[in-house]
């Protein structure tokens, strides 16, 4: 039986991945807004009722990986070393991700093509913007959670809000510059250490809190 769920979990995760990629792929070459989920159901061989039952909006099937982000930073934060504050835990989970070349670390040779889809997608745009505020919610409730915090309690909205502004800040300092032409290894190597130093301050801002 565990076998046999193994199997259907494997087969339905190959599913997601075909379906997002085949989107994917047809969003960069034409345009979010050019390409309709009816279109994507067919080059992916599926039935349009077959891509809304796992993005329930289109717009997922472009920024497919937040569940994944999601899945990360709670494991970070809750299965971090004994003595590690979670965003002791955050930082080193966001600086591997980037050293790895992982899709989620922020920087890797061709997302000029990525991010420019979104730029020219006012519904991507927008998406993108609740996924980040809803991020930001995740990150608060794991933060209350390591903490034994009330709900009341201010500190993890602040130590959340400040990691997102410290994240976002040196992701769109680094997409200005490839987009402006610096090389894409000089961006890499500088992100690390502008993510690494913006974190630390976030660390010392909570802290002072």
């Amino acid at each position: 039986m565990t076998e046999s769920l193994g199997l259907r979990e494997r087969k339905k995760r190959q599913t997601r991945s075909l379906i997002s990629d085949v989107a994917s792929s047809l969003f960069m070459q034409r345009g979010f807004d050019n390409v309709t989920v009816a279109e994507v159901a067919e080059a992916a061989g599926v039935s349009t009722k077959t891509v809304f039952n796992y993005f329930p909006r289109k717009e997922d099937l472009f920024l497919d990986r937040y569940p994944e982000a999601v899945e990360l930073v709670t494991r970070a934060v809750r299965e971090r070393a004994e003595g590690e504050s979670p965003l002791a835990a955050l930082r080193r989970l966001f600086l591997d991700m980037l050293r790895e070349g992982h899709p989620l670390g922020g920087i890797a040779p061709g997302y000029e093509v990525f991010w420019q889809v979104i730029l020219d997608s006012p519904a991507l745009r927008a998406r993108a913007r609740e996924l980040v505020e809803e991020f930001e919610g995740v990150l608060a409730g794991l933060f209350a959670e390591a903490a034994g915090s009330e709900p009341a309690d201010p500190a993890p909205r602040l130590a959340a809000a400040l990691v997102v502004a410290a994240y976002r800040a040196v992701y769109i300092t680094n997409i200005d510059r490839i987009r402006a032409g610096d090389p894409m290894q000089d961006v890499i190597a500088d992100r690390a250490i502008q993510l690494d130093r913006a974190l630390r301050a976030v660390e010392s801002a909570v802290a002072a809190f």
